[in-house]
């Protein structure tokens, strides 16, 4: 599995002789009505993600093949869904396919739509007894979910070819061997983590006062 997003695998680029190589992107969601400061942080956090792209890219050469969550078609198809679910990712995946990369279909949709509603569950449900439960229905749904995933950029990621997955953080994917993974971090995630950590506690600590 690859490490952690916000750190660039060591050794360099160049001593790497797989065949077929994979560059992970962060995927990020301000939101329409994020506050204004946020979202200052998450478009320089897109303008880094570009630019360290563009600089692997030109060590390991063009993207052939773009992976995206929550993404179920292919091309075109595969593009529109994109456009209206992310359109800051989109502007990345459109720029490389009109250079001939191609977008693949990279989710089972009965296994996303599941992990999703029970992720939702996740965040109404009030008891320790069926919170644990749902946590359990949760993470075995993610685990089959991310299997997919792998299994399908294994599938379709073929020999000489570079691939482009974005994929939130955290993510349990398990590549195939014989793929090298390439982590983008761009130093602005950690700022959008700061601010989210710093929310959190600002709304805690609002809720605890008398």
């Amino acid at each position: 599995m690859a490490e952690e997003l916000g750190k660039i695998e060591k050794p360099s680029v160049e001593s790497f002789t797989s065949t077929r190589r994979l560059i992970l992107a962060p995927l990020l969601f301000s939101g329409k009505d994020a506050p204004k400061d946020l979202v200052e942080i998450f478009n320089r956090c897109w303008i880094q993600v570009e630019n360290q792209l563009q600089n692997l890219e030109t060590k390991l050469g063009k993207i052939s093949r773009i992976y995206h969550e929550m993404i179920f078609k292919d091309g075109e198809e595969g593009l529109k869904i994109l456009e209206q679910l992310n359109p800051e990712s989109f502007k990345l995946v459109k720029n490389r396919c009109e250079a001939g990369a191609e977008l693949q279909s990279t989710e089972n949709a009965e296994l996303a739509m599941e992990n999703m509603d029970w992720e939702r569950c996740l965040m109404v449900v009030m008891g320790q007894k069926v919170r644990q439960q749902v946590t359990r229905f949760h993470q075995e749904s993610g685990s089959a979910r991310y299997q997919h995933i792998g299994q399908r950029i294994g599938e379709t990621l073929k020999d000489g070819e570079n691939g482009l997955f974005f994929v939130r953080e955290g993510h349990p994917t398990q590549f195939p061997k014989g793929i090298e993974v390439f982590n983008i971090a761009p130093p602005a995630l950690d700022e959008i983590n700061r601010w989210l950590r710093n929310y959190t506690q600002n709304i805690a600590d609002e809720a605890s006062e008398p």
